[in-house]
């Protein structure tokens, strides 16, 4: 089987590496070999997997892309993006397989991703033992967009516990509580949460999570306020997480960090949560 990966970045390089000790790989990336082509590689390969910024550049680049696929190859697309852009994409006589994947460039380079995966079960079980290489994954449902829906609601609550953790710390701090004393707290109670047990001591040592862009946390956040107006569901309170997001993006601009909304909170509050040196 012959894998073409579009998209080295700091997920797609790694991802490719992992790959290619299994399967003979083929890659591309524009900044990485302009000389080559997208669609080169799509037409001699069985399967192709993209690891793309997000759905608009999946969206620009794809389509001639998936022309040139072969019938009955795979398209394997790795990028947290919109349902909707995948569906529209793919066309008869090829598979298509979404598989968002959960984790940062550490996880990869370890091959412990995590996947979110949607489409038929017949693509999925070709997909499976690619996704096995790079670490575990969960078939979410038979339609393709599945794994993204999954994988952008997963983040939506994510980013609203930022904020409410965020906010929460703050109230006790300026009531006289220390927000480590708070942690502890909160930690063992109905609060809990993988935030407060994993990322909260690093909210507390002035790291914002400079590992995912905030950008693209604003971009998915509006994509499924997208959905949610599409569907006609309620969606009042993570609209309010949509926005203070996106007002965090207009004061410290598309730069790395998921939890920079936490500091727009801490300026607007005029205090920190940072422990004392």
């Amino acid at each position: 089987m012959r894998v073409g990966v579009l998209g080295l970045g700091r997920m797609g390089a790694p991802i490719a590496m992992a790959l290619a000790k299994h399967w003979d790989v083929v890659t591309y990336d524009p900044v990485v070999a302009p000389e080559g082509s997208a669609v080169d590689v799509a037409s001699s390969v069985d399967v192709l997997v993209t690891v793309l910024p997000g759905a608009a550049e999946v969206r620009a680049a794809m389509p001639p892309v998936i022309a040139a696929l072969r019938p009955g190859s795979l398209w394997l697309d790795l990028t947290s993006g919109d349902p909707r852009v995948t569906r529209e994409l793919g066309r008869a006589g090829i598979h298509v397989v979404g598989a968002p994947m959960a984790g940062g460039p550490r996880a990869a380079e370890a091959n412990e991703l995590t996947f979110f995966v949607g489409g038929e079960p017949a693509a999925v079980a070709t997909a499976v033992p690619l996704l096995d290489a790079l670490g575990t994954h969960e078939v979410i449902g038979d339609d393709v967009g599945d794994g993204y829906t999954a994988k952008l609601l997963a983040n939506l609550l994510w980013f609203g516990q930022v904020v409410a953790v965020t906010e929460a710390l703050l109230l006790g701090q300026s009531l006289g509580i220390a927000p480590a004393t708070l942690r502890r707290t909160l930690a063992v109670g109905a609060a809990g949460s993988v935030f407060i047990d994993e990322y909260l001591d690093r909210l507390l040592a002035g790291d914002y999570a400079e590992t995912f862009g905030l950008d693209r946390c604003v971009e998915e956040l509006e994509t499924l306020a997208s959905l949610a107006r599409q569907e006609g569901v309620p969606f009042e309170l993570s609209e309010l997480v949509a926005r203070l997001h996106r007002e965090a993006l207009g004061r410290f601009g598309p730069v790395d960090g998921e939890l920079l909304a936490a500091k727009l909170l801490e300026e607007r509050a005029g205090r920190t949560l940072r422990r004392p040196v």
